[in-house]
């Protein structure tokens, strides 16, 4: 297995989507897949060509061993995985929809919410270019907030990732404003439009530049219509997303940070890195499952290079 380039730290699930149609409530076969915004980037970030590790916890059962399992189907080092014999892997069901799928969890307690900063000590870093985490760690327990504030805090010296990820449900009985201060520490943010509004208060991008002013790269999504970038010192950049032929949008956020992100460590300017992360979302949105299949590599590098109308008719489908 190749050294990794990076780290992905956080929590992935057992994950029932409907095996057939109809309500969610008349639906008596379900499909068992895996889900978890931190091990979907590492999968598209290795999909990509960037070895990458991903580092949680699960439980010591079937669900956790199916986990590790497919996780590791993609090349993704999973060495860094603690297997806890007495906390159960977290589960979560999608009710698959074009236009949204609403997910209840099922994690109070799972083996990744009993992580905590002592977890820093034991991760090798040596030769890491990347690390990825997002909001959702922060929220699962007071010992996974302070695995937040000592991963952000830690002397680096590889990039770090933040994706806001903001999960309503998780902060209900949490406070959110620690959010700021996580982003804040990062080097590059993501954040959607509907998210930053909910979790900041706001989704103007130059109000958002105020609130956190430190991070190099902000990314700001505004959902079917493109993504922009606020880098220090330059002007704002947008990208207009691609046409998609939408069959569920869950995991398409992390195939876009994906996308961006291994275009950031191949040095790429800006707006390749944003068409890199909608392209990679576009994997996601053609399928039901987190992390889609990749497009072939001929219309990537078509799409990568193509004038602006070229790309504006574009039709993935």
């Amino acid at each position: 297995m190749n050294t990794p380039d990076a780290v992905c730290v956080g929590e992935s699930m057992a994950l029932l989507v409907p095996g057939e149609s109809g309500p969610p409530e008349l639906v008596r076969t379900w499909v068992r897949s895996v889900g978890g915004a931190e091990s979907n980037v590492a999968c598209n970030l290795v999909r990509l060509g960037v070895p990458t590790r991903w580092v949680s916890a699960l439980g010591d059962d079937p669900f956790g061993r199916a986990v590790l399992a497919e996780v590791a189907s993609f090349g993704v080092d999973t060495s860094g995985v603690v297997i806890d014999p007495a906390r159960p892997t977290g589960l979560y069901v999608k009710e698959s929809n074009a236009s949204g799928s609403p997910v209840r969890y099922y994690r109070s307690g799972s083996a990744a919410s009993a992580l905590g900063p002592a977890l820093v000590s034991t991760m090798d870093l040596t030769g890491i270019r990347l690390v990825h985490v997002s909001g959702i760690t922060a929220a699962l327990s007071d010992s996974c907030l302070e695995l937040m504030h000592a991963l952000v805090s830690a002397t680096r010296t590889h990039l770090l990732s933040f994706d806001l990820n903001w999960r309503p449900a998780l902060w209900a009985h949490r406070e959110s404003g620690v959010l700021r201060e996580l982003a804040n520490a990062a080097d590059i943010v993501f954040a959607g439009e509907d998210e930053a509004a909910a979790a900041f208060g706001t989704a103007d991008p130059l109000a958002l530049r105020g609130l956190l002013p430190d991070p190099a790269t902000l990314v700001l999504k505004h959902g079917a219509r493109g993504a922009s970038v606020l880098a220090h010192g330059e002007p704002a950049v947008f990208q207009p997303a691609l046409k998609v032929a939408v069959v569920e949008p869950v995991g398409a956020g992390d195939a876009f940070a994906a996308g961006f992100l291994a275009a950031t460590l191949a040095g790429d300017d800006v707006a390749r890195r944003l068409r890199a992360g909608h392209l990679q979302a576009a994997t996601a949105l053609r399928t039901h499952d987190d992390v889609g299949p990749p497009l072939p590599d001929e219309v990537v590098e078509a799409l990568l290079d193509a004038d602006a109308a070229t790309w504006a008719a574009a039709v993935i489908t």
